[in-house]
């Protein structure tokens, strides 16, 4: 399976049986990407090296601006796509599997976790993968220590408070706290 025929069987939201050459293609792609991100985290690099770095690790030009503090990890890469002037602050950890996707102007904070899988129930199969996209609106804040759940979707301009855990939609336009993050105000 390519990495194009992978991402198309993913962003389709089907179902990755463990085992399957969905599965194994995964693996793959995720020591690709723990090649990539160690270089990101050995060492200082120059601002555009890093950008250099993580256009290779998502298999795109990043148009615009775009700032990231290591250490920063994933494991695939493949599937995340960003706006103009992302900026992602230390110790982020994301699961891009199922897709990301993060507009122009958003920060995203210290030790933020983004999941897009989820585990079936079944103990049984509990190897197997359900893929659920992650959206994150442009100018969104997310604040530091939170977690993005599957299958979320954050408004634009939104502020997410530090250490929510965000497990449901988020409406553009709102400051959302908590865990799990409700809605406290309007921006």
């Amino acid at each position: 399976m390519t990495t194009e025929e992978f991402l198309e069987f993913m962003n389709n939201r089907s179902y990755c049986e463990g085992g399957s050459e969905a599965h194994l293609c995964m693996s793959r792609l995720s020591q690709e990407a723990i090649k990539i991100t160690a270089e990101i985290n050995s060492k200082y690099h120059e601002p555009e090296e890093i950008k250099a770095l993580f256009e290779k690790l998502i298999g795109k030009k990043i148009e615009g601006g775009f700032g990231l503090f290591p250490p920063f990890t994933t494991d695939c890469g493949k599937n995340i796509t960003l706006g103009k002037g992302v900026f992602i602050n230390s110790g982020c950890r994301f699961q891009d599997q199922g897709g990301i996707t993060i507009g122009d102007g958003a920060l995203i904070g210290h030790n933020v976790v983004i999941a897009t899988l989820n585990h079936d129930l079944n103990p049984e199969k509990r190897q197997s993968l359900i893929p659920s996209p992650v959206k994150i609106g442009s100018n969104v804040w997310i604040g530091a220590g939170s977690t993005i759940l599957p299958g979320v979707a954050i408004g634009d301009n939104s502020v997410i408070g530090a250490g929510s855990v965000v497990t449901k939609d988020i409406p553009e336009n709102v400051v959302a706290v908590g865990s799990p993050a409700r809605v406290i105000k309007a921006v």
